[in-house]
This record gives structure tokens, sequence and C-alpha cells, in this order.
């Protein structure tokens, strides 16, 4: 698999990121054994997790497969804190690194890789939750910080005051939900990851998984859609407008003799500023289908046909 920069850093990751998500939920531990080892073989580096991915339990099935079955130093281990598990927000320095030691304490590391501030919390002022990344480097918890789910304008501001004096860890990740059914982001936030030297870590680049093409004839059981807790979450995408673009995606795989899961990761790992989709996927099977759109580059015309069907309107000034 092809490395890329993280960034403006000297970070390198596999251009195509591990999620976890689903780890302890409805992936369990020996099938995620499955999935760490397929990625490994086939070059996957950057695994992506989070605090609150099932309670906590994705960070412990993780610490023990990096423990028992593959090498530490084979990836960069990523995760995230700033949600409690009642939902709330929260971006406080004693929240950050107080979750940091427990991420740290489930996945049995000294450190982590890629510390990211899950989500932006209004009640906390930006530069007290950007002095505690500086503090788990410092620590040598992490060894280097991003952002994940932030607005363009947050992105912009803490990339900003954290170049603006020597001393202080910049911001090298952001990341966001993208992919051919979320473009919006690239109205503001993308522009402002790129000028900030954040390289983009696209969450849910398969749409959710409506652009696998599974739901166009209705949601099949064992699918997220016909699950309690991922329905809502798929929802959005079961749209007339959504269900336009992946037929363009269906009829572009049947021109290539690809998948429409391989041309939708192919699409938005090649876009401006993108480091690393990450990919949750339930089983290994289905990983090792993600990890064969690293033999896929869309030739110019398909790109361009695929980006005019999904084209969003510009923002008003």
């Amino acid at each position: 698999m092809e490395e890329r920069h993280l960034g403006r850093s000297g970070l390198v990751v596999s251009r195509l990121g591990l999620g976890t998500m689903t780890w302890g939920q409805d992936t369990e531990p020996d099938e995620a054994a499955s999935q760490l080892t397929a990625f490994a073989e086939a070059g996957g580096t950057l695994v992506d997790t989070a605090d609150v991915y099932s309670d906590g339990l994705s960070e412990r099935i993780l610490g023990h497969l990096l423990r028992e079955v593959v090498g530490r130093d084979d990836f960069v281990i990523a995760t995230k804190a700033a949600i409690r598990p009642n939902g709330r927000y929260d971006a406080s320095r004693r929240h950050l690194l107080s979750a940091l030691d427990a991420s740290l304490e489930r996945l049995g590391l000294e450190y982590v890789d890629l510390w990211q501030v899950h989500a932006y919390d209004p009640r906390t002022p930006l530069e007290e939750t950007l002095s505690a990344l500086d503090e788990a480097v410092l620590s040598g918890r992490t060894r280097y910080v991003g952002v994940s789910n932030y607005a363009g304008w947050q992105i912009a501001k803490a990339g900003a005051w954290q170049r603006a004096w020597p001393g202080r860890e910049p911001i090298i990740s952001a990341q966001l939900e993208y992919s051919l059914l979320r473009r919006d982001i690239e109205r503001e936030a993308v522009p402002a990851a790129l000028d900030a030297g954040a390289g983009l870590l696209p969450w849910s680049p398969l749409g959710r998984g409506v652009l696998t093409g599974k739901y166009r004839t209705g949601i099949p059981a064992g699918s997220r859609a016909a699950t309690s807790h991922f329905a809502e979450f798929v929802r959005p995408y079961l749209d007339e407008e959504c269900a336009r673009i992946v037929e363009s995606v269906v009829t572009a795989a049947e021109g290539l003799g690809a998948s429409p899961l391989g041309v939708a990761l192919a699409w938005v790992r090649d876009r401006p500023g993108v480091a690393a989709p990450i990919v949750g996927a339930r089983t290994a099977a289905q990983l090792k289908q993600a990890l064969l759109s690293e033999q896929l580059t869309l030739p110019l015309e398909i790109r361009s046909a695929l980006d005019d069907v999904s084209d969003i309107a510009p923002a008003s000034p």
C-alpha cells in the first residue's frame, strides 16, 4: 500500500486507514483480529479508534491485538477524546488529559502516534483545549495532535493559534466526514485544513455504506441500516439525490470492471489534501474488498463525471 505524509508533518501513514468504531459492538474480537491481520498484510499502517467507541472496548481489543497478534511498531495508532459517554462534548484540559490517560491504559501503550480532539466544545476556550494537546506531546503521551469534526473556522483558528508561537504543537490532521454523498466540507473546512497544514482523514468515505450499492433495492438484513443503533445514522443518505449519485458510481464501476466500493474509495482517496480515508468494516471480508481499491486509479473522465454528478452548490459570499 502506498504511503503519504499526514499534512505538513513528518508522520507517514498508509493511504487507507482502518477504523475500529464497530469493534466490541458489531465486530467480535476474533473478527477484529482478522481485520487487523489482513490490513497489515496489505501494508496498512494507520489504525483509528476513540475512547467512546463501544464504551472503550474498541481500544481494549486493539491493545490486546497489538500485544498478542501483531507488532505495535508496525502501526500508526490514532485515538480521540472530547465526547463523554453521555454524549456531552467536553474538551476541557481536565477531561482531555484524563481521557488520554484512560485510553493509554486500555490500549496498554505508553504513547499513541496521533491524538485528536473528537469534537469542538463551545463551552471551553479553544486555547485551553489546545494547551492540553501541547501538554500531551510534551509529556510523551502522544507524538502528534489533530482535530476531528471541526468546522472550517474552527480548524483555521486552531491551526493559526498553534503556529503563532514557537513551542506549540501544530495541528496535522483534520478527521471529517467526506464522501461523494458529503462534499459540503469542500466549501470551508477543506481549504482551512489545507491552509493550516492538516491532512484530511475522511471518515465514512463510503457514505455510511450507501455508496457500496447495497441499499439500491431496499435495506438488507444484517446491514447497518437494519440495526437499531445505526438505522438513523444511515437514513439521511437513502434519499433520491443520494440514490442518483449511487447509480452513477455503479455505472462507473461496471465500466471499469471494479466494485462501487472501490470506485467510491478511490475517488475520495485522491481528493486534494486527503491523506487516508478511514474505512470501518464490520467483517474481514468487507475490509478485504476495501483493500482492493488500492489497485484502482480512476480515469480522468470518470473522475470528472463523478465530480459533476455529486457537485455541491457554491456558498454565498
